[in-house]
């Protein structure tokens, strides 16, 4: 199975941090699973790394996405038209993480995700974590 992961998810599992539930460690420990790492996950990091609410740096970050074997994702013209097409809801504007769920939706893959908010936009494909 493909697995988009959520940023967060991503940085919890490229430095093995036990905030990972253990359903999450047994997917992305899974060698059947192909692990993805969106671009738009890297713009997160950069974004908040430059406010200051995040300590890594997305240069690093990038490199151990890539060490711990995650596929990276582009952003295409697709995904972001993808957008448009999710419900609104007015406890979630997170532009990353509509982003992301577009990407997931568009090429069919799961969503791995720990905030609830993302769990509702598809009822298979949106994986808690």
């Amino acid at each position: 199975m493909r697995v988009l992961l959520d940023t967060h998810i991503a940085l919890w599992a490229a430095e093995g941090a036990p905030q990972l539930s253990s359903r999450a460690a047994a997917l992305i420990e899974d060698p059947v699973n192909t692990l993805l790492v969106s671009a738009a996950s890297i713009w997160e990091i950069a974004i908040k790394h430059a406010k200051g609410n995040l300590r890594v740096h997305p240069r690093d970050a990038r490199s151990a996405f890539r060490l711990a074997g995650f596929v990276e994702l582009p952003v295409t013209g697709d995904h972001t038209e993808a957008v448009a097409l999710l419900p609104s809801h007015a406890d979630h504007a997170d532009p990353f993480d509509r982003l992301m769920i577009a990407q997931a939706l568009h090429e069919g893959m799961a969503l791995l995700s720990a905030d609830p908010k993302v769990w509702r936009y598809h009822p298979t494909l949106m994986l808690p974590a």
